[in-house]
């Protein structure tokens, strides 16, 4: 079929997001983009496919994942909390490959993760990357906003580094900025990432409040991670590190046009107790991305969504990775906080659609079902017997029939008309 012929998709359920859902209802793709939508009877000529009792959703938005660790099977272990964890992290990383072999693994892994997240119904990726590989991301999958992260707590000041800006060049328009975590950034590293996402208008994310062990070397120095760098030698045991708490960094980020912090699971807490009201003035301009399990298995709960929501906060879900991780699901971590009673299934439901795609600074693009929007979506289908769309979303057995991106399947398929 050509891209142009126009295409009409019928199902059980439409869930727009921002409106009512549509029971019976239909929508009209032409080159890609929605031009129509209404209940019963299609309007205009064209193709039409009957998708039967599925519910259709716009492509989910996955706000926060690392996609470089996709080759992983299995989470690593996350005894000791985040800085035990961190450890492995960076024992991972500096086993692996370098050259030629490891620009193939990292190839290979981003291909892995893109598609997995095809397969679990996600068109719109917020991405951490640590290297951007030279030929760029594969140009098929989920639409992306990648973040290039940077860390280090010896940078002195000045221009921003080459590799650095090396790298959002090669991004254009998909590109963010990525100052990695209080813990392992330098006040003048965070300004001079920060003063360029400004000036190239670009948006920003951080790790923030994750743990209280992270809280506690940011305010006073000490604790697991004042061990855990003296033990890799990123910094002198002897001297006070250079480093700023979550409440500093979020009037900083808040600078850029559009930004996220991402966990917050302990924000607003001792010794740093003015940060989730901070985060609360600036919600005109940052929201906040959780990622469920990752929390659960790092620090032994679930992030405190019900807070972030009665402060006003946007709110989106993220998967962080396969390092922390058993998948890529955003249907998983929201099935996870809904089945916990932290969220309902309508908050749930903007937390992986509308409130995702405007963390990413994609709200025009994604999120919603739209005339004039990309026909980015996907296709639910129940195992059984449903009434509330809602319901079947979050229902355990509902598998994703299909992923569509600008009105290609790119994963699963389509009834024949």
């Amino acid at each position: 079929m050509s891209r142009a012929e126009p295409l009409h998709l019928r199902a059980r359920w439409i869930v727009p997001v921002g409106r009512p859902a549509i029971e019976d209802g239909w929508l009209r793709i032409e080159r890609g983009r929605i031009v129509a939508l209404g209940r019963r009877n299609i309007a205009g000529s064209g193709r039409t496919i009957d998708l039967g009792s599925v519910v259709v959703l716009p492509g989910l938005v996955n706000a926060h994942t690392h996609l470089e660790f996709s080759d992983l099977e299995r989470p690593l272990d996350a005894e000791g909390g985040l800085p035990g964890w961190i450890a492995r992290v960076v024992a991972l990383r500096r086993a692996r490959p370098t050259g030629l072999e490891e620009a193939a693994r990292l190839a290979a892994s981003l291909r892995a993760g893109l598609a997995e997240s095809l397969r679990a119904g996600v068109t719109t990726i917020g991405e951490i990357a640590t290297a951007v590989p030279r030929g760029g991301y594969p140009p098929v999958g989920p639409r992306l906003r990648v973040y290039r992260e940077a860390l280090g707590l010896s940078f002195r000041g000045g221009v921003l580094p080459g590799v650095v800006a090396r790298d959002l060049d090669r991004l254009r328009g998909s590109a963010g900025i990525s100052p990695h975590a209080p813990m392992t950034v330098s006040k003048a590293l965070g300004r001079a990432l920060l003063r360029d996402a400004a000036k190239r208008g670009l948006p920003v994310t951080m790790h923030l409040a994750e743990s209280l062990a992270e809280l506690a070397y940011v305010t006073g120095g000490g604790g697991p991670f004042r061990d855990l760098f003296a033990t890799l030698g990123a910094w002198p045991a002897d001297r006070p590190p250079p480093v700023l708490p979550p409440s500093e960094w979020i009037g900083r980020l808040a600078r850029a046009r559009r930004g996220s912090v991402v966990h917050g699971t302990f924000l607003g807490e001792p010794p740093d107790p003015t940060a989730l009201d901070r985060l609360a003035r600036h919600r005109n301009r940052l929201g906040l991305v959780v990622c469920p399990r990752t929390t659960r298995l790092l620090s032994g709960r679930l992030p405190p969504v019900e807070r972030f929501l009665a402060a006003g906060i946007r709110v989106a879900i993220g998967t962080d990775s396969r390092a922390s991780n058993p998948d890529l699901s955003v249907l998983a971590e929201a099935r996870e906080l809904v089945g916990s009673g932290v969220t309902s299934p309508g908050e749930a439901l903007r937390m992986m659609t509308s409130d995702a795609a405007w963390n990413v600074a994609h709200e025009s693009l994604a999120g919603s079902i739209a005339v004039g929007r990309p026909a980015d979506l996907v296709v639910l289908a129940p195992s059984g017997p449903f009434s509330d769309p809602l319901d079947a979303i979050l229902h355990p057995d509902t598998r994703v029939a299909a992923t569509l991106r600008a009105g290609r399947v790119l994963h699963g398929e389509l009834p024949r008309a």
